[in-house]
């Protein structure tokens, strides 16, 4: 470890100019989010002009009468279009897109001649005119850069849009009761909508000009589908920035001379993360960018005194993009550098539970029921071996990836803050890998590995948890066994500390328990329990608590209250809770044994015991 964490005053005037512009986080200028609402209102009167023709009255009937009749049904088409394209653009406005700035000067004229051709809207006109002369006025304040993307965005939006269409075609081919003939079922009006979007006569019928203006309307959501899809199919990718070999190399002497001062940070290396360095190249920050969500992970990498430098360079990447910053499960000392640089808030998350190999004992009443579990286990006739991944051969490691892989128990990849992403790149000589094995009397696909366990390096002298996978056939309590081979055998590998799983809220679980505990104590222990049921918040801690260990706390930094649920979706998107792409199947995925950059994660459903 090097240097002292560098004191600074925290007055905001003492702080250096490029960090007084910078507090607080890259936060939207009031005109791009004043902007972006009255946006996602113009589209609203637009749509309501294109579906509701009526629903005020006009004041221009003297100039309507000499208007040609013809232009009502694709006036009330071009309304429509314009309003749903700016409730589109409304977000990219609120953030400062300058693309979206871009697509909202060229509707925002097309939705007021509609409004004045259609409805004769003197009103509708000028909101329209008065927000494209505020877009020209304060263009300078959309300058963000695109964010990641990929095509998977075009499916996404061809599922959503053709929702959005259908649900807002029945409303315009009921919106016109008074001209409809006879009394069409809902099955006809879905039949009529369903035609309509593909250009083509439904089964619904009316009177006078009304057809025209349904035809075109529902026309025109067909066509915004297709052109938006098209559109998102075929534009230049964006794709998230990965950590090239040359980032890699840099993080790697980082780790080698400041690694043993985060447990984490060995993580840094996925590399499905982008990386910052500081001018000075001693310090850098990983992330990823989830759902607009700037998100690193654990503490900067390398010099604490050149910790300032790379978290500005990472404020400034977000203030670029309109990104929202945040880090998750950074420790007390960074948590502290972060806000006192940036202005941000820290809020704890939980703890990270950490054992003194010393320290460590199956004697005692404390540890009983895990010294019981072990040697019940070896009387079963199970045995451990614990290496280094340098140390096994190519054909074994190659059985332990691809058991890691089947032995996941989901479909979804999960892990961010706390995994890896691979097993055995040769990059990795110094992970650790423990496995249970047991001689049966039929081998099965992977010979007598019954369970794995993943260590990645934590400086020189300790390792931190990465995967757990076992068996679901193999009995249980082989996370216990394991975890204890691999406290027993750390002495002869120069390992005086692990780095076990994470807890989340563990401090309120713990004090909710006790006695004396008040009510809302209580009570947000009962919350946390109940969502125990799903995300294992418990049982993870529980388990982690049987080893005796010491906590360490982590924390979350984000920008504002406001931010956090934005930040905790993004966050299990992250971890893979949740999964908005559409995966393959699981029988019709490739499979591959050699070494990739795929996400593990040490899961509460794998770390439960028996």
């Amino acid at each position: 470890m090097s240097g002292a964490v560098p004191q600074r005053s925290s007055r905001v005037g003492q702080l250096p100019s490029r960090v007084r512009h910078l507090l607080r986080g890259p936060r939207p200028e009031a005109v791009p989010l004043l902007v972006g609402r009255a946006c996602a209102l113009v589209g609203l009167l637009d749509i309501a002009a294109g579906v509701f023709p009526r629903f005020r009255h006009s004041r221009m009937h003297a100039i309507a009468e000499v208007l040609p009749g013809s232009t009502g049904p694709f006036a009330a088409a071009l309304s429509l279009s314009a309003g749903v394209l700016l409730l589109l653009l409304a977000h990219g406005l609120k953030r400062g897109k300058r693309r979206a700035w871009r697509a909202a000067v060229v509707l925002l004229p097309a939705g007021a001649v509609a409004q004045f051709t259609y409805r004769h809207s003197v009103v509708g006109v000028l909101i329209s005119l008065a927000l494209l002369a505020t877009l020209l006025r304060h263009r300078d304040q959309f300058t963000a850069l695109p964010d990641p993307r990929s095509r998977w965005r075009a499916l996404a939006n061809f599922v959503l849009m053709g929702a959005g269409s259908l649900a807002l075609g029945l409303i315009i081919v009921s919106a016109h009761p008074n001209t409809l003939v006879g009394d069409p079922s809902l099955v006809d009006r879905i039949t009529h909508v369903l035609y309509g979007l593909f250009g083509f006569e439904g089964p619904v019928d009316y009177q006078g000009n009304t057809s025209w203006t349904v035809a075109f309307s529902l026309g025109a959501l067909g066509w915004i589908t297709a052109v938006t899809t098209i559109y998102l199919a075929f534009r230049p990718e964006h794709p998230a920035a990965r950590l090239t070999e040359d980032d890699e190399a840099r993080l790697r002497a980082l780790l080698a001379k400041h690694g043993g001062r985060d447990s984490l940070g060995h993580f840094a290396l996925r590399r499905d993360k982008a990386v910052v360095f500081s001018p000075s190249g001693k310090a850098a920050v990983t992330y990823r960018v989830v759902s607009g969500v700037m998100l690193a992970s654990g503490d900067p990498i390398g010099d604490v005194e050149a910790w300032p430098g790379a978290i500005e360079r990472f404020m400034d990447e977000a203030k670029a993009h309109s990104w929202t910053p945040a880090v998750m499960g950074c420790s007390e000392t960074g948590a502290e550098v972060w806000t006192r640089e940036t202005g941000l808030d820290a809020l704890e998350l939980g703890d990270e539970a950490v054992v003194d190999v010393p320290d460590f004992s199956l004697a005692g009443r404390a540890m009983r029921n895990v010294r019981q579990m072990v040697k019940r286990i070896e009387r079963a006739g199970y045995e451990t071996r614990v290496r280094r991944v340098r140390d096994l051969g190519e054909t074994e490691l190659d059985r332990i990836r691809r058991a890691a892989d089947d032995w996941r128990g989901t479909d979804t990849e999960r892990g961010f803050s706390m995994a890896l992403g691979r097993v055995g790149d040769p990059a990795d000589g110094d992970c650790l890998v423990a496995t249970a094995h047991k001689a049966d009397e039929e081998p099965g696909e992977y010979g007598d590995l019954k369970a794995i366990l993943h260590f990645v390096p934590w400086g020189t002298d300790g390792v931190s948890l990465d995967l757990m996978r076992r068996d679901r056939s193999a009995d249980p309590g082989m996370n216990e066994l394991l975890i204890v081979a691999a406290l027993q055998a750390a002495p002869r590998f120069g390992i005086a500390r692990v780095s076990l799983n994470f807890a989340m809220f563990r401090s309120a679980l713990a004090r909710g328990e006790k006695i004396g505990a008040g009510p809302v104590l209580r009570a947000w222990r009962g919350l946390l329990v109940f969502l125990s049921r799903w995300f294992q918040i418990e049982s993870l801690y529980k388990f982690n608590a049987k080893f005796r260990p010491r906590w360490e706390p982590r924390f979350v930094v984000y920008r504002a209250s406001a931010d956090l649920p934005r930040l905790g979706f993004a966050a299990m998107q992250a971890e893979g809770f949740v999964n908005l792409a559409l995966p393959l199947p699981r029988f019709l995925r490739r499979r591959t044994h050699a070494p990739r950059p795929c996400p593990h994660r040490v899961t509460e459903r794998d770390a439960q015991a028996a």
